[in-house]
């Protein structure tokens, strides 16, 4: 299973709020919320994840056995 519990770490310490991530990234609510329910996110979505807050997909992302 893969959660995203790094990814909300990775933006506090970016400075990168949830607000501005849809405002100025246009990043949806309803993206952002399939992320807080580690649900399925495209591969599109993370890599411009990655580009808008400078970092590898293991900051934002974990695989994790179930």
């Amino acid at each position: 299973m893969i959660i995203f519990d790094k990814l909300w770490l990775t933006l506090k310490e970016k400075g990168i709020s949830q607000y501005s991530l849809i405002k100025d990234y246009h990043i949806s609510t309803g993206q952002l919320d399939r992320l807080r329910k580690n649900g399925n996110i495209s591969t599109y979505t993370l890599n411009q994840l990655c580009k808008i807050i400078g970092c590898k997909l293991s900051d934002i992302a974990e695989y994790i056995e179930d």
